[in-house]
């Protein structure tokens, strides 16, 4: 019987080490390789991917710090892109929605262009109906970043940036150091790790404003199901600009406390979503904050971060003048946005979480968007 056994049990032996071969061979080698760069006004625009084990992948670049590809599988194990972004470095320059780009040096809206901080008034650049929006015309969405280094460490591959805001640039008080890393781990998770530190007291509020997209960017995003971890919204007059209050949002087209589409609410509604969540979570503390699945693909979203507040932001506006990905053509509601942020005009609302930067302090924010799939 033992003359019987041996060829048996080589036999599996071999078949399992040809399966864990196999196995291993669909696995990618963890990598950041600089993928390409252009010259603009003599400074150097650089794409880099990062590639995990998974086969999972993301582009950023240096010009306003921007995610520009995520590449993910559905339920299938077919690979698509999930934001909305181009395939040249020199499209970015262009006209475009701040498509992955690092918002700031303030994301969302201050009212009337000013604040007061310390007994001054500080003027910003109207930008949007008379108030500032973004860190105004030439925000962060417009800067070129330096590259600090790419490299890989453990289950961990980075790309590090860095940015001096220069003291009054858009109006802005105080020389601003910037550094985000974008970290892609073998979790499938992006995190986005940003600090800053500045020499005068100042005011910051940063955000990534990449567009989702889980069908693959194929269709409007209308049959995604979301989930906000939210009870109350800070509600806005005719400008954008929050009242002060908070509203809950129950019995109210905001409420996505459970998984919904947002098809009937936005056709009821006749436009999309643009509107401040206070999340239910504890102020810097790195926690849930949404939910988004695709059911054809199957494809999930779960959103994380330290911020105490999100932008839940679908626009109804036409983006067929962009030429994406795979020269794809953009829709309206062809995209939604998570930005993580403090609350709009918290400079103007003191009851509001502090937006305030001093000398000796150090600007800290996390925010970790990881991909799922049903199956899963």
């Amino acid at each position: 019987m033992l003359f019987m056994r041996t060829p048996i049990t080589i036999f599996l032996l071999v078949i399992l080490c040809i399966s864990v071969a196999c196995e291993q061979n669909t696995l990618r080698q963890l990598a950041a390789s600089r993928d390409s760069s252009i010259l603009h006004e003599g400074k150097s625009l650089e794409l880099f991917e990062l590639v995990n084990e998974h086969g999972m992948s993301i582009q950023v670049t240096n010009y306003a710090a921007s995610l520009t590809d995520v590449f993910v599988p559905d339920k299938q194990g077919n690979f698509e892109h999930v934001v909305l972004g181009f395939d040249s470095l020199e499209a970015y320059l262009g006209k475009h929605p701040k498509l992955g780009a690092t918002v700031g040096r303030y994301a969302n809206r201050i009212k009337n262009a000013e604040f007061s901080l310390n007994g001054q008034t500080y003027q910003l650049e109207k930008n949007n109906k008379g108030h500032s929006i973004h860190g105004g015309i030439k925000g962060f969405n417009r800067q070129i970043f330096e590259t600090d280094t790419f490299y890989t460490v453990k289950d961990t591959t980075v790309v590090v940036f860095k940015y001096r805001s220069r003291h009054l640039e858009g109006g802005f008080p105080g020389n601003l150091d910037l550094s985000i890393a974008y970290k892609l781990t073998n979790r499938n998770e992006i995190i986005l790790e940003y600090t800053a530190t500045t020499d005068r007291p100042t005011v910051i509020n940063l955000t990534n404003h990449s567009y989702f997209n889980l069908t693959g960017c194929k269709g409007p995003v209308l049959n995604h199901m979301y989930m906000i971890k939210a009870d109350s919204i800070t509600p806005v007059d005719s400008t954008g600009i929050p009242t002060g209050e908070l509203m809950s949002v129950t019995g109210t087209e905001y409420d996505y406390t459970s998984p919904r589409p947002a098809e009937d609410r936005i056709q009821k509604m006749g436009k999309g979503y643009d509107i401040n969540y206070k999340l239910n979570k504890q102020l810097d503390s790195c926690e849930l904050a949404a939910v988004v699945v695709e059911p054809l693909s199957g494809r999930v979203l779960r959103a994380y971060t330290t911020e105490p507040g999100m932008q839940f932001y679908i626009p109804n506006s036409k983006m067929d003048y962009l030429v994406g990905h795979n020269a794809s053509t953009y829709g309206p509601y062809y995209g939604f946005c998570l930005e993580m942020q403090h609350f709009p005009d918290s400079p103007n609302k003191p009851h509001f979480p502090t937006t305030t930067l001093l000398p000796g302090e150090t600007y800290r924010q996390v925010t970790i968007y990881q991909f799922e799939t049903i199956s899963e």
